[in-house]
């Protein structure tokens, strides 16, 4: 039957080639540092569906003196990006597609139930490191150019695959200042399929904790830089509450604990039975959507030094802070705005689930493209973020082929 409106449908999703394109993803181990193979699969796929492929490698030495630069945590000297344009007839917008291709080492080998990098479909998921996180959306993205392909289309669509994505988002920060911006762009994240409007960011910092060494057998005699420590977690723990309710944007509200702090390595002692007189601990800390990375610094060191100030000991000896690492800022876009509207309209044009715009307590490259690319940004993928970077990461095949079909109608919304 012939649609009264003229206007031919949407194919649908082949689901055999998103598995297929998956697993071939997935058995690469881009690791953080380690995404040149990746991306050289990334490119094959791209001009594969007839796209124009662009591909920079920008030397980190590049990015060092910017002022947004994010930092990084695993030793690199080069960025690699690849970028596809699908350009249609005739002048429109530009919209954009975007996902990171590094993923996290997979840690032990024996948690998980088949080898990380070694992909296999259970239970209509897909399992393997980087499944989730964030090759199912890379691979929808993928998929959704390739339908809205076949269509008439005004303006262009890019499809950008960054490194570096895991420890701070200098790939995208790259990207974009070599001119990857857009009039709107989806990053394909895991989001249970719905919509990410807003998301805290992080910074990574060190605690110098003293203490005064003593013999074991006169404990009492020292001061325990571990005891000290437990009270500024303790000190942090209410800092993280007052931030918590400080907050009022209903989408982090609705997280619960929106800026998570926590400490997670702890090295200190030089001797069993000497009273510890220092203590490192490496931590995170939450940056709200009211400040950037600079305003987080400076709300956790008045924290540390407000809480230092009442201990008897620490008052005389304050602790050191440290800010380090990868600096991921928050970011947000209205509810309202036309992106997520447009996002929401498509999705039900197809008959898929509508998503519900909500918030994130994690940082991401939306708030690189968003910030330094005025580019309205949502995060909008397959996937739970709760598996993640856990053994056993997958995504379920079924969201990843909804996710190509919204996409794809979303694209051809914009351009059509």
């Amino acid at each position: 039957m012939s649609d009264p409106t003229g206007i031919a449908p949407m194919s649908s999703a082949d689901r055999d080639r998103i598995e297929r394109d998956l697993a071939a993803l997935i058995a690469v181990p881009s690791i953080t540092g380690d995404e040149f193979a990746v991306q050289d699969l990334v490119a094959e796929l791209l001009a594969g569906i007839g796209l124009h492929i662009e591909r920079l490698v920008v030397p980190l030495s590049d990015l060092e003196s910017d002022p947004h630069f994010p930092g990084i945590e695993v030793d690199r000297t080069e960025l690699p990006i690849v970028a596809g344009r699908l350009v249609g007839g005739r002048p429109g917008p530009t919209v954009m597609l975007c996902g990171h291709v590094d993923v996290v080492p997979p840690g032990d080998p024996d948690t998980w139930t088949t080898p990380a990098f070694e992909p296999e479909i259970r239970g209509g998921a897909m399992y393997g490191r980087g499944a989730c996180d964030m090759k199912g959306g890379l691979v929808a993205a993928i998929e959704a150019i390739r339908l809205a392909s076949a269509h008439d289309l005004a303006g262009e669509v890019i499809l950008l695959a960054v490194p570096s994505e895991e420890d701070g988002g200098s790939g995208a920060l790259a990207a974009i200042r070599a001119g990857y911006t857009a009039d709107a762009c989806i990053i394909t994240e895991p989001s249970n399929m719905e919509m990410v409007v807003a998301h805290g960011g992080a910074i990574t910092f060190t605690l110098g904790v003293p203490g005064r060494a003593a013999h074991a057998s006169v404990r009492r005699e020292g001061v325990s830089a571990l005891d000290n420590l437990a009270y500024l977690v303790e000190a942090l723990k209410a800092d993280e509450a007052a931030r918590t309710a400080a907050e009022t944007r209903p989408e982090m509200q609705a997280i619960g604990l929106p800026y998570p702090s926590m400490i997670g390595q702890v090295a200190g002692g030089n001797w069993a039975s000497t009273v510890m007189d220092h203590v490192e601990a490496h931590g995170r800390y939450g940056v709200t959507l009211d400040q950037d990375c600079d305003g987080a610094a400076a709300e956790l060191r008045r924290a540390i030094a407000a809480a230092a100030a009442e201990h008897e000991f620490l008052g005389n000896n304050p602790p050191s802070v440290t800010v380090w690492g990868g600096r991921f800022d928050s970011s947000a876009i209205d509810a309202d705005h036309s992106l997520p509207l447009s996002l929401q309209a498509a999705a039900g044009a197809v008959g898929a689930h509508v998503p519900e715009a909500i918030g994130a307590p994690y940082g991401a490259d939306m708030r690189l493209f968003i910030n330094q690319g005025n580019t309205p940004t949502v995060m909008y993928g397959p996937g739970d973020v709760k598996v993640a970077h856990a053994a056993d990461e997958n995504v379920p095949i079924a969201e990843v082929v909804e996710c190509a079909e919204v996409l794809a109608q979303w694209i051809r919304d914009q351009l059509g």
